[in-house]
This record gives structure tokens, C-alpha cells and sequence, in this order.
């Protein structure tokens, strides 16, 4: 007779574990048992089970009758992310984007009322938008800049108050009319633009946040518009936000609350 105990496999349930961990996002922070059951695949006696023990050990939090990622994972988080290279986690990321959508892929930070290039996968095509890292565009102009001052009210209020120098003919200069776009931005999630900072380009992102829930970096597709259009930009949309999501969860970083 086998003596060996019955139940999972401990790697299998840890890999149980991982999979209701990986259920959340940021667009879902918060899910029913029959919700991870959907995504997980995990039989449900299995997720009442395991997310029963979760909560016991501070993984999960209840919020009423459902669950969202435990407040305790927040100190191993804060801890990870402070050994983690936001460029070097970036590079992946940015040559998945690249092979995906067949555009250049970048990252911005802002800097001294400028965002900054810090990491770029350009794209394979001839016909393409010069772009690399250390490349300094004004923070009033372009997708990448309107993330960045969306997420960063101190930021967006001293970059407003200051001139908008007009870069081409669709370069928003009025402070009124670029804060409504903000807020459209910070509602939406991502922002698109069209020849705000070179005629004939266009450009699509979303923002990447830290461990304290502030912005760390743009996440950016851009390319010629007559490739790039409008259309194709939304088309670009969920992929692009997932791939900001990813960044952000492996900075072990949160949306602001």
C-alpha cells in the first residue's frame, strides 16, 4: 500500500497558487471565487480551498464576498522592486512590442519639463520615426508626454503654467484645451496623437507606474502615420495597456489609488 500522502503535489499546488495570483490584474483588481475560476481553470473546490488559505496567510484580502491581492504582498513588493532595473526589465518588453506591431517601441521619463528616451526597439521597416535613447522632446507634445503629465498633477500644473512652444501645426499650445486632453487621457488610460511633435507621425501610450503608485515611465508605440493610423493605433490599444500592466506588476508597482 502507498504511504505517499494524498493531494496535490506541493510544486503543483504552488503553481495553483501562482495561477490565482496571476488572475489579477490591473484592470481587475478584485475577483469573485467564480471569476478566478474562469480564468484559472482550477476546479472550484480547488479555488475555495486554496483562496480559503490564501486569505489565512495575508496573500488574499476579502472584500466583501470577494478577493484582491493582499495587502502583506505590498512589503515583498516594495522590497523586490527595489533591487529591480526598470530598463532592464523594459527591453523584453519593448522587442515584444516591436515584433508584434512592427513599430518602434520606447520608453520616456520625464525630465526637467522634458521627457527622455531611456530604452527603444525601432522598428524593422525603412520608412520609420528617429528615435533613440537620450532623444529629448518637450513634455507638452506627443502621446508619451501627455501620459506622463496625466499621472502627475504637480508636473502637468508647472509645464502648463509655462509657454507651449509650437513644434508643427497640430502642437497643442493652449493650456485650457491640453488639461481637458489630460483628463481624457488619465480617464481613458492611454493617449494617441497625431503629428503633435513631427508632421506625419503618430504615436500610442499608456502609463507604467512604481511601488508607491506613481507614474515611473511612458510606454510608447509610434511610426509614420500612414502606417500608423488612427485605427491602427486603437487596434494597438488592449495590447499595448497589457504590456504596460506587465512592466508595472513586475516593479511590483500599483496604479494610484
Amino acid at each position: 500500500m502507498s504511504t505517499e500522502p494524498h493531494g496535490p503535489k506541493p510544486l503543483l499546488v504552488l503553481g495553483k497558487i501562482t495561477d490565482i495570483l496571476d488572475a489579477f490584474t490591473l484592470a481587475r483588481p478584485v475577483l469573485s471565487l467564480g471569476e478566478i475560476q474562469q480564468v484559472t481553470g482550477i476546479p472550484t473546490s480547488t479555488v475555495q480551498r486554496l483562496v480559503s488559505n490564501m486569505v489565512a496567510e495575508g496573500l488574499l484580502d476579502r472584500v466583501g464576498d470577494r478577493v484582491r491581492i493582499g495587502v502583506r504582498m505590498a512589503y515583498w513588493a516594495g522590497a523586490a522592486a527595489r533591487g529591480v532595473d526598470l530598463l532592464e526589465l523594459a527591453g523584453p518588453v519593448l522587442r515584444e512590442l516591436r515584433d508584434t506591431t512592427g513599430e518602434t517601441a520606447a520608453l520616456f521619463r520625464p525630465e526637467t519639463g522634458f521627457r527622455v528616451c531611456v530604452a527603444v526597439a525601432e522598428t524593422r521597416h525603412a520608412l520609420r520615426r528617429e528615435m533613440h535613447v537620450g532623444k529629448i522632446i518637450p513634455l507638452h507634445t506627443g502621446s508619451a508626454g501627455r501620459v506622463l503629465l496625466a499621472w502627475d498633477r504637480a508636473l502637468a500644473d508647472e509645464v502648463l503654467a509655462g509657454p507651449l512652444p509650437t513644434i508643427t501645426d497640430h502642437t497643442v499650445t493652449d493650456p485650457a484645451l491640453l488639461r481637458t486632453l489630460l483628463t481624457a487621457t488619465h480617464r481613458d488610460g492611454f493617449a494617441i496623437t497625431t503629428a503633435e511633435r513631427d508632421d506625419g507621425g503618430s504615436g500610442l501610450s499608456a502609463p507604467v507606474f512604481d511601488h508607491s503608485g506613481s507614474v515611473a515611465a511612458a510606454l510608447t508605440i509610434s511610426g509614420p502615420t500612414i502606417r500608423l493610423t488612427r485605427a491602427r493605433c486603437e487596434q494597438h490599444v488592449d495590447l499595448l495597456v497589457g504590456a504596460a500592466d506587465r512592466l508595472t506588476r513586475t516593479l511590483g508597482g500599483r496604479p494610484p489609488g
